[in-house]
């Protein structure tokens, strides 16, 4: 991985403001492995940024659980292979062109453990999209052709400890079992971290938080 550069929240904020301003609207990916904090830092930009920026996580574009099953892939949720990476693809590229009308994007729900379909509308005055996930600078196909269509992608980077104790206890927060929690943190998260962790070299920024707690 290519040395990471600390940086505060709100440096990042302000280039994610001067992205912005680069117009007519911009595309800013934020990816890492799994529990790096990806999700709290790409809502705290948003949030900062204001009524001009959207976030558009890529978890929306999980596949559904009936066709997890179906596909014998349901305990490796989360996987590369889980999402629909050409419907993600397709919405980039129409966030991209700026349409002149809203497009709307699907949202993954961690109560039902399902994506709900148009759950997040992003208007044409909408100057800034995040988007956030595991998998944005995968290099295959089709995921490739996400990196083509982001303006700036950022890696962040966390120590694999206590990413590991987030995601157990993110887990045992949506009902698992204090060992199932662990058992899920060490094996399928970490396989799809040991997945996203060589495409750091693929991002403009890799950077890492000096105050963890807050992504």
């Amino acid at each position: 991985m290519p040395p990471a550069r600390v940086l505060a929240v709100d440096e990042l904020v302000a280039r994610a403001r001067s992205l912005a301003d680069a117009g007519p609207r911009q595309l800013l990916g934020i990816t890492g492995a799994p529990g790096a904090g990806k999700s709290t830092l790409a809502e705290r930009i948003v949030d900062e940024v204001g009524p001009t920026a959207r976030l558009v996580p890529m978890d929306g574009f999980h596949l559904a659980q009936a066709q997890l099953v179906r596909l014998g892939r349901a305990d490796r949720k989360g996987a590369v292979d889980t999402f629909d990476a050409n419907g993600y693809v397709s919405l980039l590229r129409r966030l991209r062109r700026l349409e002149p009308t809203s497009v709307y994007a699907p949202e993954f729900r961690r109560e039902i453990e399902e994506p709900v379909a148009g759950a997040i509308e992003v208007p044409p005055s909408v100057r800034l999209v995040v988007t956030e996930g595991n998998y944005l600078l995968v290099p295959d196909f089709p995921w490739q052709e996400v990196r083509t269509l982001l303006h700036e992608v950022w890696f962040l980077d966390l120590d694999a400890e206590l990413r590991q104790r987030r995601l157990t206890a993110r887990h045992e927060a949506y009902g698992r079992s204090p060992e199932q929690a662990r058992a899920w943190a060490l094996g399928s998260d970490e396989a799809n971290a040991a997945r996203v962790t060589p495409t750091a070299d693929r991002a403009d920024l890799v950077v890492r938080l000096p105050d963890p707690s807050v992504a």
